[in-house]
């Protein structure tokens, strides 16, 4: 089973491409994303849609479309040729990512049309005439994404997917291109990693990295949204500690000699779809300059990291997980472990 997801402007001709590639690829089915978006405006509330100028923004948009997808394939095997542009890298993370947890391969995609014919399709587009202003709607939505795909152009996608120039092609043509390009193998998949979804309580390790001005070390995971600490999950019969040391070593690349001392024990209850656990931080120590330089960014599992402080990861940790390193820190300072249950001490 596999995905191949086309991405591209507004305009591109995803869709178009896509119903062309699912009669030159065998055992394959088309799945369009807008659909997931179209039945959302009758099962959410008109004003909770209102606060978001894209479906894209809802997170039960990205969830469904990722068990819709695996949905689809369980059902049907084979190929699942997706058209929707993608032009946060982060959304791009997380449906994959997603995905990936799955053990379904994507397969990334780009239409890229130069600008100039991509505007002349855009403004030759075919509009349902019974869409009410609808011409004026979805021509004014596409051509005011083009910048939003510049910069998406700029910073990480056509180093991420595999570009095909549409300029001079019919969608015939393109489709063949991407079918021939999929089934040789010179598409490679996604180098994007993500840990089978939890169907119970689990026990997660992170450990607490330090710079030498004292300030703690956040990343940003490739296959989740938010900052975190570097850790992970640990494995069955794995040490906890012992798997905090090899998150981080996977994660960033630095190998701690030592045994990381504990900090922090929290409970997380359950708030589904996630089941909670224990969570635990430990004290990885100081970091010298040289250390921190060696941090393995970008890669396949962190986008981003940086070094904060303590009121600076206020403002980028989830509540929660703010008060579980606010409390770590406190231990840290005074050299004994604290058990928490949802951030909060107890006992």
């Amino acid at each position: 089973m596999t995905v191949v997801w086309i991405n591209g402007a507004f305009g591109a001709g995803k869709t178009t491409t896509a119903q062309e590639l699912i009669e030159l690829i065998p055992n394959s089915a088309l799945f369009d994303p807008e659909v997931i978006g179209g039945a959302l405006r009758y099962l959410l509330p008109p004003k909770h849609l209102a606060e978001v100028g894209d479906f894209q923004d809802l997170p039960i948009w990205r969830r469904l479309v990722i068990d819709t997808a695996a949905a689809m394939l369980a059902q049907l095997g084979g190929t699942l040729v997706v058209p929707m542009t993608l032009l946060r890298q982060e959304y791009r993370d997380e449906i994959f990512g997603g995905l990936a947890a799955r053990r379904i391969p994507v397969r990334h995609i780009l239409l890229a049309p130069a600008e100039t014919i991509l505007r002349e399709r855009i403004a030759g587009r075919e509009v349902p005439p019974d869409l009410p202003d609808g011409e004026m709607r979805i021509r004014r939505w596409s051509f005011d994404h083009i910048e939003p795909y510049r910069a998406a152009l700029a910073s990480w996608l056509t180093a991420d997917a595999h570009p095909v120039d549409t300029s001079a092609l019919t969608p015939h043509e393109t489709a063949a291109r991407i079918a021939e390009a999929v089934t040789s193998g010179s598409v490679p998949v996604c180098d994007i990693v993500q840990t089978p979804e939890p169907t119970a309580e689990t026990l997660a390790a992170g450990v607490l990295l330090f710079d030498e001005q004292d300030r703690v070390l956040l990343v940003d995971p490739t296959y989740k949204a938010g900052w975190e600490f570097p850790g992970g999950v640990v494995e069955p019969g794995e040490a906890p500690a012992r798997a905090g040391v090899r998150e981080v070593a996977e994660e960033t690349g630095i190998h701690l000699d030592e045994v990381p001392s504990l900090l922090v024990v929290d409970w997380e209850r359950p708030s589904p779809p996630g089941f909670g656990g224990l969570r635990l931080l430990f004290d990885g120590g100081i970091l010298d300059s040289a250390e921190a330089g060696r941090l393995l960014l970008p890669g396949p599992e962190l986008r981003d990291c940086r070094f904060v402080t303590e009121a600076e990861a206020a403002d980028l940790l989830p509540p929660v997980r703010y008060e579980r390193l606010r409390w770590a820190l406190r231990a840290r300072e005074r050299g004994a472990a604290f058990y928490l249950e949802a951030g909060v001490p107890v006992g």
